[in-house]
């Protein structure tokens, strides 16, 4: 019966939150008092109709109810004292005072619901972000993330968050699958679902898999087309703020410009630009700015969970190009790990592969431990064809680098002095993907061996020079 207080407070609040409505209908059902259950659905109007008569999974309902749960209890324990001072008050007044007791009438099954039973004081909740990013689709607005493929419970998480939204909205979201304890960005995730909801409040969900909804469901179209567009806004995303944060390490301070972030070897922190970097920047930086004020969440530390897919991100970049006042969808920073027992080297975010490359070791003469991106060089032997290939990443104050190889068979196999080994259009991805200060973990049996390489690869456009004609570099090859 707690569990209706909260609801009924939260009703009396937001009169017009038709899932609230849906919500308290279904505790009062559950305890058996009919009458109550079916006026407050009778106030859910559509919702109803909609969660009562779909396929929507019922972990959505039960995230969504939590969510108003626990924001009315948080509420609730803040004042808690102020209530207790408040009380002892009015029983002093009381004692000093007559008081007037109207004589008792019977009520209504509305005035049952609605009336006031010492409910604790319920204020406007929060507007939960979503990791989602907006684009235009016939006059439409449609927000994009990636979860889980196919979990009713990831799915549900998902959905609570998009619903407690007060705004009308139509989100889209794509599905990763899982490899262990990794999820895999792979190029063009499938669509998982849809959802929408309108000024009315009306929800329409929208499944894509034949498997969950058990129908042949709409063609993608532009959907999956612009889906695919926010795939590649997020990584080029996902450098830059890793590049920030590297930098801001690394400096004690956040880069005035892009420029800083771009400059010639050794401040080339980013192997090169996008237009999407152009145009995000400035806002991220406000973004990190925010992060480091005081009182507010440290930027070196993740602002959200890796599995769930509930993540902040910038909205509406291939419309208005801007973002909000939340950090990318890959809001932790990138990293670099090395499996030595299945010869790959994967980029990850949190628990999401974006890339794991095939690489050539050396056996027990490649080092195990924790490293960082230190130098990233052009052409290390000054040329693209020497002994470390076109581009070369050193790892912290040692003789070991990943580097490209003019023995591309090496690839796969124990046969170098204990530097990484990496073809050539797979290091030079690499170079643009990651910036400086990139951690770099070594270690056995932590990856998939399944390669996850775009058809499509990562690119940027470099003006600075990335050479390093002062130094020869002497790398265990």
């Amino acid at each position: 019966m707690k569990n209706s207080q909260h609801l009924k407070a939260y009703v009396q609040m937001h009169p017009d939150n038709k899932m609230a409505w849906y919500l308290l209908g279904k505790e009062y059902y559950k305890n058996g008092q009919h009458g109550k259950a079916n006026y407050c659905f009778n106030q859910a109007g559509e919702v109803y109709e909609a969660f009562e008569h779909s396929k929507v999974p019922a972990e959505m309902l039960r995230e969504y109810e939590d969510g108003l749960l626990q924001a009315s209890r948080q509420r609730e324990r803040g004042q808690q004292r102020l209530r207790y001072i408040s009380l002892a008050l009015m029983l002093l007044i009381l004692l000093l005072v007559p008081s007037a007791v109207a004589p008792g009438i019977g009520v209504t099954e509305e005035q049952e619901v609605l009336q006031d039973t010492a409910a604790p004081e319920v204020k406007d909740l929060p507007d939960p972000k979503v990791s989602v990013q907006e684009s235009v689709i016939e006059a439409k607005k449609v927000m994009y993330t990636a979860q889980e493929n196919a979990t009713e419970a990831s799915q549900g998480k998902l959905m609570a968050k998009m619903l407690m939204r007060k705004e009308p909205f139509e989100a889209a979201a794509l599905g990763m699958e899982r490899e262990g304890k990794w999820l895999l960005w792979k190029e063009k995730l499938p669509l998982n679902f849809t959802l929408q909801k309108n000024g009315k409040g009306r929800m329409v969900y929208q499944s894509y898999d034949p498997k969950v909804c058990a129908c042949e469901p709409p063609d993608q179209g532009q959907l999956a087309k612009d889906g695919a567009e926010w795939q590649g806004d997020q990584e080029e995303l996902a450098t830059l703020w890793s590049a920030i944060r590297a930098y801001q390490d690394a400096k004690g301070k956040l880069p005035d410009t892009l420029a800083d972030l771009t400059r010639s070897f050794p401040e080339n922190w980013i192997g090169g630009t996008t237009t999407v970097m152009k145009r995000e920047f400035s806002p991220l930086k406000a973004v990190a700015k925010n992060k480091m004020a005081p009182g507010t969440e440290d930027i070196a530390e993740p602002s959200s969970s890796s599995n769930d897919g509930v993540r902040t991100i910038p909205t509406a970049l291939s419309v208005s190009g801007s973002v909000a006042s939340d950090v990318p969808f890959f809001d932790q920073p990138l990293r670099v790990v090395v499996d030595k027992q299945n010869h790959r080297l994967a980029v990850v975010s949190g628990s999401i592969i974006l890339r794991n490359y095939a690489v050539g070791l050396g056996g027990d003469k490649t080092p195990e431990g924790n490293f960082v991106i230190t130098d990233k060089v052009v052409n290390p032997n000054g040329r693209d064809d020497g002994d470390f290939g076109s581009r070369g990443l050193q790892l912290s104050d040692s003789n070991y680098a990943i580097h490209g190889t003019n023995e591309p068979d090496s690839v796969g196999k124990d046969e170098s002095l204990g530097c990484i080994r990496m073809g050539r259009e797979d290091v030079e991805e690499l170079f643009a993907l990651i910036p400086k200060g990139t951690t770099v973990v070594i270690s056995k049996g932590v990856l998939p061996e399944k390669q996850l390489v775009p058809a499509k690869r990562f690119s940027s456009t470099a003006k600075h020079d990335q050479t390093n004609p002062h130094k020869v570099y002497h790398w265990l090859n």
